[in-house]
């Protein structure tokens, strides 16, 4: 069962996860007193503010770990879910074109192609927690329906 239609957005094994990645990397404890939301704040971008962002030259470099992040962490939300080790392998041009996959054992189980990634967020947690659970539930599904390819 999906779990995108959670009440609070901040209840999906999605936004869970990915809050968790950016813990991660928080080596000296900077960011505890931070909640949740706070750090995924970076992923909240308006139309507005979008629109202000160019799309000529190379994406920001903060952006594209956004970019990464979003997906690392859809392949824990989908560890999580099925026990099955799911890795994201990403290429990206230096004009903010590229792809994106996540493979279990060897299996694809999400592929994506990314464009104007200099402009990559989302309205508001909502939309950032369907678009995650979109994937993840694409992943699980793909994996339920291949599990000897991957646990491969």
């Amino acid at each position: 069962m999906s779990e995108t239609a959670a009440a609070d957005p901040m209840d999906t094994p999605f936004l869970k996860s990915l809050a968790a990645r950016i813990r991660a990397e928080d080596a000296f404890g900077a960011w505890d007193r931070k909640t949740d939301r706070d750090l995924l704040a970076d992923y909240i971008i308006t139309r507005e503010q979008r629109r202000t962002i160019p799309i000529i030259g190379d994406p920001d470099p903060d952006t594209l770990d956004r970019v990464e992040k979003f997906y690392q962490a859809i392949g824990l939300a989908v560890e999580r879910v099925t026990g099955v080790m799911a890795s994201p392998m990403m290429k990206m041009s230096h004009e903010g074109f590229g792809r994106v996959v996540l493979i279990a054992g060897v299996l694809v189980v999400h592929a994506r192609t990314l464009r104007d990634v200099h402009r990559f967020g989302f309205n508001d947690l909502g939309a950032l927690a369907k678009e995650g659970m979109k994937a993840v539930d694409q992943a699980v599904a793909m994996i339920e329906a291949h599990p000897d390819l991957a646990r491969a």
